[in-house]
């Protein structure tokens, strides 16, 4: 034996290359079935599928300019990335955006912006951002809402995301005093680490299903008794990414403590049906958000990507029939999100947010219905202008979902469908996810979501208003692409903007069903200017 691994050592290390080589070939062209260019061309043929592979990343850090990439180009994460860091997330020299292009957005600054007298809460705190309306009120719900925060994170469930990103995410919201949706995979025990929640429920009734699978009154009720943390429900009708079709979470997802959050079994893809099983129709949705909200008191909406327009037309008549209806609703953009999809679902299935939003406030608006409600947005609205548009067109709260998940560390390697992210932020895998620091990725939740609000409320000011619900359809306009003219998204869409009630951040400050775990005294205190960790001019 020792004279064989004598012999062996012996042997030049180019020699065994040589040999794993012609093994290589060998089964290249004599045992390979499937695939024609390694057949072809043995060895050398395995570069191409290498290359394949690593196609983004060459793309994402060598080939794309800084405008190009998509879903988010590199200023775009790179300002995200700078505002959850509190650096400096300005750029020089001028804008490198083709201003002339179709769809370009521009916002009507005012000859003279709006000046916050001293004792404005955002004069002492520039992130002091509410939003307008309470939801539920209207409605007479037992626990009325305003979220503490017209910015929050969108629904993203544990399974799809990892325990450490589910976690950070909702400790930066309760340091930033936003909410955080649940998404349809259940309440986790790393969604209550103190930020306000709001529960979602999908087709699949995850954490309130029984053992058939069905929706259970009386698990929701013993949930929201025991979460304090849960401010409001939403019943989803369908999402962005794949409206019409079901979710699925892969087998190898589902972890232990997943398959007790969800109550479903391990070893087995999740399907979620793609309707609901719970009611049937119109009316059936109407009894079921009122039956909710009377079992639990909390207010309830629903979300929805938006297509044909005829059952929203009917939901409107008939809340103006009974008095009754959801306190919300979530308008949800078809450019997709976390969720994975069908690439003919992502790119064709339902309306991206502008058009999907103007096509149902304008049904709302004919009915008068507008200030019943809360109108949520959600569909790359994750940065300032564009937050700025959705509440010129008539949005109450922004949510947004893969913006804050850039926030935290994700590198848009697109990867979340299949338990690999390399950032650890939508993987089970425990090694994968072991690189999040928790408490630094919530500091980064928290600041983003900060200098979003800050940024935001300056564009608001520069326009002479003092809150962005103040923003009207007139205060933006739109490049048509046709001659360099530009129109005002009231032309564009051909609605305005209800005005909503609004008397003052002052007596925001002081609502009674003010969100966000705000003390009223810190949050009208000053902010200090004299450390990273605080407000950046």
């Amino acid at each position: 034996m020792s004279e064989v691994l004598s012999f062996l050592s012996s042997i030049p290390w180019w020699i065994w290359l040589i040999v794993f080589l012609v093994i290589i070939a060998v089964r290249d062209i004599f045992f390979n079935k499937k695939h024609i260019i390694t057949h072809n061309f043995p060895i050398v043929g395995h570069m191409r599928y290498m290359l394949e592979s690593i196609g983004p990343e060459l793309r994402q850090y060598i080939v794309a300019s800084n405008r190009e990439e998509l879903p988010f180009n590199r200023i775009e994460r790179g300002w995200i990335y700078a505002s959850a860091k509190n650096e400096n997330n300005y750029e020089g020299f001028g804008t490198d955006q083709n201003i002339y292009e179709a769809n370009y957005i521009f916002i009507n600054n005012a000859m003279m912006g709006f000046k916050a007298p001293l004792d404005h809460p955002n004069s002492k705190n520039p992130y002091f951002l509410p939003c307008a309306k309470v939801m539920g009120l209207h409605n007479k719900r037992r626990k009325p809402y305003r979220p503490g925060s017209a910015i929050n994170v969108s629904a993203m469930s544990f399974g799809s995301l990892s325990a450490r990103a589910i976690e950070s995410l909702n400790k930066g919201c309760k340091l930033a005093h936003a909410y955080h949706n649940t998404g349809e995979g259940g309440l986790s025990p790393y969604h209550k680490q103190g930020a306000d929640v709001v529960f979602q429920i999908g087709t699949g009734y995850f954490g309130v299903r029984d053992e058939a699978g069905n929706f259970s009154m009386e698990k929701l009720i013993a949930l929201v008794e025991a979460n304090p943390e849960v401010k409001a429900i939403e019943v989803k009708l369908s999402q962005g990414a794949k409206p019409g079709k079901g979710g699925v979470l892969p087998a190898s997802k589902i972890t232990q403590e997943i398959s007790e959050i969800r109550h479903v079994t391990m070893g087995k893809d999740v399907i979620s049906p793609a309707t609901h099983s719970a009611f049937e129709g119109v009316e059936g949705l109407l009894k079921f958000v009122e039956d909710i909200a009377n079992a639990t008191g909390l207010p309830v909406g629903i979300k929805a990507a938006i297509g044909k327009l005829q059952d929203w037309e009917k939901l409107a008549q008939l809340m103006v029939k009974s008095g009754k209806g959801p306190d919300f609703i979530q308008v949800d953009g078809g450019e997709g999100g976390t969720g994975a999809a069908p690439p003919s679902f992502a790119d064709h299935v339902s309306l991206p947010f502008v058009y999907a939003f103007s096509d149902l406030y304008k049904i709302f608006k004919k009915h008068h219905l507008t200030e019943r409600i809360v109108f949520i947005g959600s569909g790359k609205l994750g940065l300032p202008a564009k937050g700025a548009m959705a509440f010129a067109m008539g949005v109450d709260v922004i949510n947004v979902a893969r913006e804050a998940m850039l926030s935290i560390g994700c590198i848009q390697a697109k990867a979340c469908h299949n338990n690999t992210c390399p950032s650890g932020v939508a993987t089970q895998n425990k090694w994968l996810q072991s690189g999040i620091n928790i408490e630094d990725k919530a500091v980064r939740t928290n600041f983003y979501f900060k200098n979003f609000r800050k940024e935001l409320i300056e564009i608001t000011h520069a326009c002479g208003y003092e809150h962005p619900c103040q923003l009207t359809t007139e205060d933006v306009d739109l490049s048509l692409g046709d001659k360099n003219l530009t129109q005002t998204l009231a032309a564009c869409f051909s609605y305005h903007k209800v005005e909503v009630p609004f008397n003052g951040m002052n007596e925001i400050l002081d609502c009674e069903y003010l969100g966000g775990n705000y003390d009223k005294e810190t949050a009208g205190r000053k902010i200090q200017v004299d450390t990273k960790k605080e407000v950046r001019y």
